[in-house]
């Protein structure tokens, strides 16, 4: 009798043991066919929370590693400005670098995959040979939302190339000031503008579905999840100075700084990022108010936010005097993920102490993570976490050079030309006895390309593959017609020479940042003196490589015309396709053009407004060849008359409130 009790005792042993083994085989968060909230809600109930402030933990790819992934369950890595796995690294080696840390995330005890991200912010520019497209202030001069999506598009294909699923792009930044060292990474001081542009959030993460959920976002297959930047106020701060402080009552910061983000929210933006800049005196990194509360609660946004380089360090001042508060008010305020980048026990032991504590809630970590996760698990990085070399054709493709081209050229805006109607210098002819090329700029692809080029504040020379302006200008003329090139030529070189006419290519040189930030905005010595002594003695072209405006008012009489070319990028050739009248000027300021710095801050609609040259100013060329709009316009005169109006009666409404 006591055999048979003892087998059905085995039995039932061991189909408990099975049961159990199948449900620790099985677990929601690993199946693609459960709902993301049911993955999320799963995996949340599995972590500690050293697994759970691991995701939280942004590193620098130079402390990364296999074994720091797996031992400190790191959630994610980037490559700051110019940090590369070597220079002029293929895509074979950006891959291998990236795959390699994420097999240490991935051998972690519940395996969750790691996002790496890059800063690129005008095409792949971190990397060796991709297509580098005109900076933003550039893109806003298009006035083209079709344009700036197919750039995103081309842009996800080549960081994809490079087996990396995630980019800190695009700057929304409305820039009020030019003196701001980012002014460039602003697509205009008019926020309808910048508005237009997030356009590039569909190109970069898919287009939206039909019906999708405001605020959730969306990243389709082989694109690359986008972060909309810097929450919020940082073209408006105190005298354009970086990091600085945004004086400004609710109604401008919520009708200025804060559309463009309601845009990217809608269009499914994965990640915003904190600015390092204040609101009235309150440091955005610990502002819980405009974090939590209107980010997360009112725009519903369910991405995650994302910390700036440091950004929770200078908190306080003087930045990192006290990391311990820092952690506590940048994640109590909001943050969710924190770009540590170098020190990340630090961070990893006061985050754990103050949740153990309970000055930072588990409530707090459960929906910082949670947001991680969706954006991870919107992504597919759980099903396909490592990359492979299927998109490495896509890096600097000929397709995505033409659409820079094209950029280039719906980005010039013709300032002057001629100095009556019947007297227009431009289109210039292919067939001359000789042609005189100058400038600091008309030879230097680094110059050309700006900051964010390669490395973090941009450089000087061939610092990648592409075509200056000068190779352009000298592919575009006749084989008979002869360019002569002088970076700076002095009086002796024009008398011995027959120049026809010449082109001078001036700006200002590359710089990100604080390092940009500039009272001045003068034109890169020797460049002042390149128009005096050329445009003295024969009929010139300035074609103005910049990030913004600059000073050029003491120099209009000399020259016959005046091109603001912005900061181009890697395809000069889109340059000379317009100076040469292959195609037609169409680019309209995104800026206002001041006549002097003390003017300055100076935006349409303002009281003092006397510019130089007004925002949406851009003339069109007289031509009957194709691609030319036949008309002769000094800025879009209904948008400028509209744009008064309506700034006029907000002026007399807030002075009414």
């Amino acid at each position: 009798m006591a055999c048979p009790n003892v087998s059905w005792g085995c039995l039932l042993l061991l189909l408990l043991c099975f049961a159990w083994m199948g449900d620790a085989e099985y677990a929601k968060y690993k199946d693609p066919k459960q709902p993301v909230n049911t993955r999320i809600k799963d995996l949340i109930g599995r972590m500690t929370l050293a697994e759970k402030i691991g995701q939280m933990t942004q590193i620098e790819r130079s402390v990364a590693s296999a074994d720091v992934m797996k031992n400190y369950f790191i959630g994610s890595i980037l490559s700051g400005g110019g940090s590369v796995p070597a220079p002029q690294a293929t895509p074979a080696m950006w891959i291998n670098m990236v795959n390699e840390f994420q097999k240490g995330a991935l051998a972690t005890r519940l395996g969750i995959p790691m996002i790496y991200g890059i800063d690129a912010v005008h095409g792949n520019n971190n990397v060796y040979n991709a297509t580098i497209f005109p900076h933003n202030v550039g893109l806003g001069a298009t006035r083209d939302p079709d344009l700036v999506k197919r750039i995103g598009e081309a842009t996800a294909l080549e960081v994809r190339a490079t087996g990396i699923p995630y980019t800190f792009a695009p700057c929304i930044a409305v820039c009020r000031d030019p003196r701001w060292g980012r002014c460039y990474e602003s697509y205009s001081e008019d926020h309808k503008i910048v508005q237009q542009m997030t356009d590039i959030i569909l190109g970069l993460q898919g287009e939206i579905p039909v019906n999708h959920t405001k605020g959730v976002p969306y990243v389709a297959k082989n694109k690359v999840a986008a972060c909309a930047k810097h929450f919020v106020g940082d073209g408006g701060t105190h005298n354009g100075i970086n990091e600085n402080n945004t004086i400004i009552d609710e109604h401008g910061l919520l009708g200025i700084h804060m559309p463009p983000y309601y845009d990217s929210i809608i269009k499914g933006v994965a990640t915003v990022m904190v600015s390092y800049s204040s609101v009235n005196g309150e440091k955005m990194h610990a502002n819980h108010d405009l974090v939590t509360g209107y980010l997360k609660s009112k725009l519903h946004f369910r991405g995650f936010v994302i910390s700036d380089w440091l950004g929770i360090d200078r908190i306080t001042s003087p930045a990192g005097a006290n990391y311990t508060y820092s952690v506590q008010a940048g994640v109590n305020a909001g943050i969710d993920m924190v770009m540590v980048p170098f020190n990340y026990t630090e961070f990893i032991e006061d985050a754990t102490s103050l949740v153990n504590k309970r000055i930072i809630s588990m409530s707090r970590i459960d929906d910082a993570v949670s947001r991680i996760l969706r954006v991870k698990f919107t992504m597919g990085l759980f099903e396909n976490p490592l990359a492979d070399l299927s998109f490495a054709d896509q890096l600097g493709k000929k397709e995505h050079r033409e659409l820079a081209r094209e950029a280039v050229r719906k980005s010039l805006v013709l300032l002057k030309n001629g100095n009556t109607p019947n007297q227009q210098f431009l289109p210039l002819p292919k067939k001359a006895s000789k042609i005189l090329v100058a400038g600091s700029h008309a030879s230097n692809l680094g110059y050309q390309c700006g900051g964010w080029s390669i490395q973090w504040m941009g450089g000087s020379g061939d610092i990648t593959a592409g075509t200056t302006i000068l190779d352009a200008i000298k592919s575009t003329v006749g084989d008979a017609t002869p360019v002569v090139y002088s970076e700076n030529p002095d009086d002796s070189l024009m008398k011995k020479n027959e120049f026809s006419f010449a082109i001078v290519v001036v700006g200002e040189p590359p710089y990100a940042e604080t390092v940009g930030d500039n009272t001045d905005l003068t034109i890169l010595d020797p460049g002042p003196d390149t128009i005096r002594t050329v445009c003295s003695a024969l009929k010139c072209a300035v074609v103005v490589v910049s990030g913004r405006p600059v000073v050029i008012e003491p120099y209009l009489p000399l020259m016959e015309a005046l091109v603001a070319a912005w900061l181009p990028g890697t395809e000069g050739q889109g340059i000379a396709d317009v100076l040469f009248g292959d195609y037609g000027f169409t680019g309209k300021l995104s800026r206002t053009w001041f006549k002097s710095v003390d003017q300055l801050p100076m935006n349409f609609g303002d009281p003092h407004y006397d510019p130089l040259f007004p925002l949406g100013f851009g003339l069109a060329i007289n031509s009957s060849q194709p691609g030319f709009s036949g008309t002769r316009s000094r800025g879009d005169k209904k948008e400028i008359t509209v744009w008064a109006a309506l700034s006029l009666l907000l002026s007399m409404m807030i002075a009414w409130a």
